[in-house]
């Protein structure tokens, strides 16, 4: 996914990136096509009902933290599916703005 690869290389350098995902997992929080703002985040600053980048099963979602445990986050979309328990390294970034794209 292009959008991903985007966010990685501006998140790897400290940056704050924009992207506009696409997909309906999000729904309701996100829509596909909205401009998302994605920020670096240390993920002992990462609080329940974050959305944020997270790696997952060899893709990469954005997703809801549901609940914390010790040095892992239950992620699942907005939409009512659990996903499962994500490690503390697979979080690479975090939603900071989203602006609703009007035509949607």
């Amino acid at each position: 996914m292009g959008w991903v690869n985007d966010a990685l290389q501006g998140l790897s350098t400290g940056q704050q990136v924009q992207i506009r995902p696409q997909g309906g997992s999000m729904r309701g929080r996100i829509e596909s096509g909205d401009l998302v703002t994605l920020a670096p985040v240390e993920a002992r600053d990462v609080r329940v009902d974050d959305v944020v980048l997270v790696a997952w099963k060899g893709n990469h979602l954005l997703h809801v933290v549901r609940e914390i445990r010790d040095n892992e986050f239950l992620i699942g979309n907005n939409v009512g599916k659990i996903n499962g328990w994500a490690r503390v390294q697979d979080i690479r970034g975090r939603v900071v703005d989203v602006v609703h794209d009007a035509s949607t």
